[in-house]
């Protein structure tokens, strides 16, 4: 249940790395069901028995075919990213294995997650305010050290840090024009 009370049953799942080939690809799932979607694939440990934020060596099979040696990360609600179960496939950086991968996941029973839509769920959960959802994608597009620098202190909560005290500040300007319009005839009134 989001902060709004909507229920987000779904699992979506989504290729969390850059595309194109290299040794190394990651497939992201994230929803009630991703740990058991994810173990009717895998074949090593029973994923519903590992202990959380571990990593599990063992294949990916579509029936009875070996689609690909992979390592899964398996993290447990409600320490993760977006404060649902989330299972972490490691692959060979094929495109031929993770369109496989996906394909598989989506027959399974997840969605394919929309742009953004994880730091989306995390916000929406409740784990991350607003400001750092914008500076997670600042992040990301990150050209330049300087903008690089002013994201991750938008993502350490230091621009929300620093909206908060300027927020009191007014707040306290505004009670003090409050107090002085409302008794002006104790104009000595010290400034809060």
């Amino acid at each position: 249940i989001d902060r709004k009370g909507n229920i987000m049953e779904d699992t979506i799942c989504a290729i969390s790395t850059a595309p194109g080939v290299g040794a190394i690809s990651i497939v992201r799932v994230s929803g009630n069901n991703a740990i058991n979607i994810v173990n009717k694939i895998f074949r090593g440990k029973d994923l519903n028995n590992v202990n959380t934020h571990t990593i599990n060596y063992g294949f990916i099979y579509e029936n009875d075919e070996k689609i690909d040696e992979v390592l899964v990360n398996v993290m447990r609600a409600p320490k993760t990213y977006t404060t649902e179960d989330i299972v972490e496939i490691n692959t060979h950086g094929s495109i031929a294995v993770i369109n496989k991968v996906m394909e598989i996941l989506l027959i399974k029973g997840c969605r394919l997650a929309e742009p953004g839509e994880f730091t989306k769920r995390a916000f929406l959960n409740g784990r991350i305010d607003l400001l750092k959802a914008e500076g997670i994608m600042d992040i990301i597009n990150s050209k330049t050290e300087k903008s690089l620098s002013m994201s991750i202190k938008q993502l350490t909560g230091k621009a929300t840090e620093m909206i908060s005290n300027i927020r009191n500040k007014i707040l306290n300007v505004l009670a003090q024009i409050e107090v002085k319009i409302d008794y002006p005839e104790y104009e000595d009134i010290e400034d809060i």
